[in-house]
């Protein structure tokens, strides 16, 4: 597929190998395009799903409004082939139906109240107020400034959005991930690598490992994308921030909702943070000199 020329520009070669990892791993990756995202780049999870009911338009409005221009969401597919953006497997969660994503159409999804469940200010201010969940395409359409970061959470996503970003010319707009190295690879190969991707779950534990002995991962990723912790130890320390970079990856972390957690990740020079507090995250920004949108 065809898509916009200057998204990436190309860096490194050769091939890297650590020991105690059994295979050997190619480095040539591209950049994300760094007018498009600036470093520190803030990031607005799922809108917010604090502040606002997850993943709805209420929640990205809501984002955008605070002036963030790059939203994270996730995609499932509706019965009758439809992406939309929703979390959960289920839609028990957060709205007012029952049952699996992928077993209701699109019109029965849009006959749930996606407000229904999100709780504040000692009640649910936004049960009955018409927020529904949104398809991909509405979202990608309504805020046309904003860059998406999403996650395939299920099999079977990467080909209707491989077709949406060509019919729409999203190629620069999108930073695809998943918690599947085999889905990242199909789209990567439905796209033609036109499309920036985050590392999936393989590659990323590959990242940290090697990055231990001061060396990179490799693959085909433009952002290694990882949470604050796992299992409890932290994994972004300065030798994966410096590793990432000296191959041309930038490094986003999620999700970080203190201002503590946010200042020390800041310090390492991280790229992006991923966020359910969109608006604690730009004051930090603001008092630090380093928010860009106004």
């Amino acid at each position: 597929m065809k898509g916009p020329p200057q998204l990436y520009a190309r860096v490194g070669g050769g091939e890297h190998g650590v020991e105690g990892v059994s295979q050997t791993v190619s480095v040539s990756v591209m950049r994300l395009d760094q007018a498009r995202w600036p470093s520190p780049v803030p990031i607005a999870h799922r809108g917010s799903r604090l502040l606002w009911p997850e993943n709805t338009l209420r929640a990205f409005s809501g984002a955008m409004e605070l002036g963030y221009r790059h939203l994270e969401t996730d995609l499932h597919l509706t019965a009758d082939g439809v992406l939309v953006c929703i979390h959960d497997h289920t839609v028990d969660r957060t709205t007012d139906g029952t049952g699996e994503v992928a077993s209701f159409t699109l019109a029965e999804l849009k006959a749930l109240d996606a407000g229904y469940r999100h709780a504040g200010d000692g009640g649910f201010p936004f049960r009955g107020q018409g927020i529904d969940v949104p398809t991909f395409e509405e979202a990608v359409t309504a805020f046309p400034e904003a860059h998406f970061v999403v996650d395939l959470k299920v099999d079977g996503l990467a080909a209707p959005l491989a077709e949406l970003t060509e019919r729409l010319g999203l190629h620069e707009r999108l930073l695809v991930g998943a918690f599947s190295d085999e889905r990242l690879d199909e789209f990567r190969r439905l796209t033609g690598g036109e499309v920036a991707t985050s590392t999936g779950p393989l590659l990323s534990r590959l990242w940290v490992l090697t990055s231990r002995v001061g060396r990179g991962g490799g693959g085909e990723a433009q952002a290694l994308q990882l949470p604050t912790q796992l299992r409890g130890v932290r994994v972004v320390d300065e030798k994966l921030v410096k590793a990432a970079h000296d191959a041309g990856l930038q490094v986003h972390v999620w999700t970080v909702n203190r201002k503590e957690e946010m200042t020390r990740l800041l310090a390492l020079g991280v790229d992006g943070l991923v966020t359910d507090r969109p608006d604690l995250l730009k004051a930090l920004l603001v008092e630090r000199g380093e928010w860009r949108w106004g």
